[in-house]
């Protein structure tokens, strides 16, 4: 029998696509046409799995294209070759993929949840995310900011109507919370090796560090350069997960890495250097939001009208229109309403 007949029926490609899954992928991967489903029902694509439907949609939304031009760790570094935002996302899909394709779980999966994770991330880094939770009176918190991006924010407020495998994974990347799929775990621990790593090549690139700073018990664990340090933690994570119901690292390397971790944020994350810009960056978000407190309707009409249409509260609607600029939009849209015109350069 044609294995591209089912029942008597030819099969659309996605179906032979889930068809191939269910005999390829591990036991605990998360199956395509064993998907949770999303809040409102579609007709299927007859191209693609749900997951890769989820990851087309995002890898083309507003919010996706936005990233290019988002601080990760260094405000205005001089030089092209320092991560942003968006080549962050790219390398955690690159280093998620690699670990699900080895185990055998949902590629697809894992990178639409890479690529939807920081969408809610707010222009300056994490100085800025810092400006908003303080002064905003809900808090905020980049992970529920990129849920409510891909649900609410995109398509004029009809959101992306993701599959509640990639929400969940989007919404739990971050310590808090405990991913629904093994797919999920392999994004929030993909999320940390990938900015550990890059954060010290950037560092390093940056003059504040050197090789030989980074304490030599974790070099004699994880390696002497991030390409070996990579290579081992990727390894690592595959020999210790693999046919488990659970993504793990070994313990040497897991308290390697976290101790890697705290490292960079004594001698990188709190580096007066590295951060001598970010109070300015934290004084100009928070500037924006009480001028918009005042000034509501100076607001785009896209996110004014969404009090009246939704209901939005005006503090979570402020919210979203700041954590969606860009660095360089809201260095712009600062000097349009606090720099005199003579004083514009």
């Amino acid at each position: 029998m044609d294995n591209n007949v089912k029942g008597g029926f030819v099969m659309t490609i996605r179906e032979q696509l889930e068809q191939r899954e269910l005999q390829y992928l591990s036991l605990y991967a998360t199956k395509s046409s064993e998907s949770k489903g999303r809040k409102r029902e579609e007709k299927e694509c007859d191209l693609r799995p749900v997951f890769q439907r989820d990851r087309d949609r995002i890898l083309h939304s507003k919010s996706f294209r936005r990233l290019k031009q988002k601080t990760q760790v260094f405000l205005l570094p001089k030089g092209d070759h320092y991560r942003t935002r968006l080549t962050h996302t790219l390398e955690v899909s690159q280093n998620a993929r690699t670990i699900a394709k080895a185990l055998r779980l949902n590629e697809d999966l894992v990178e639409a949840i890479s690529l939807g994770h920081d969408l809610g991330h707010t222009p300056f880094g994490h100085a800025g995310e810092r400006a908003l939770n303080e002064i905003c009176p809900n808090g905020f918190k980049h992970n529920e900011q990129s849920v409510r991006v891909v649900e609410y924010l995109e398509k004029d407020g009809r959101g992306l109507n993701l599959t509640k495998e990639v929400l969940d994974g989007i919404l739990t990347h971050q310590t808090a919370g405990e991913p629904m799929t093994l797919e999920g775990q392999i994004v929030r621990m993909s999320d940390k090796i990938a900015y550990v790593n890059h954060d010290i090549d950037d560092a390093i690139r940056g003059g504040i560090l050197s090789e030989a700073d980074i304490p030599p018990k974790f070099r004699k664990i994880l390696g002497n350069s991030t390409k070996e340090r990579l290579n081992k933690i990727t390894h690592d994570v595959i020999t210790h997960s693999m046919d488990q119901p659970k993504v793990q690292m070994s313990e040497e390397v897991e308290e390697a890495m976290q101790g890697l971790r705290r490292f960079m944020f004594e001698n990188v994350y709190r580096n007066p250097v590295a951060k001598r810009e970010e109070n300015k960056a934290i004084e100009m978000v928070k500037n924006l939001y009480e001028y918009y407190m005042e000034h509501v309707e100076k607001l785009p009409d896209e996110y004014y009208k969404r009090m009246e249409l939704f209901g939005d509260a005006k503090e979570q609607v402020i919210c979203d229109y700041i954590a969606g600029m860009t660095d360089n939009y809201a260095v712009k849209v600062f000097q349009e309403i606090f720099i005199p015109e003579s004083w514009k350069i």
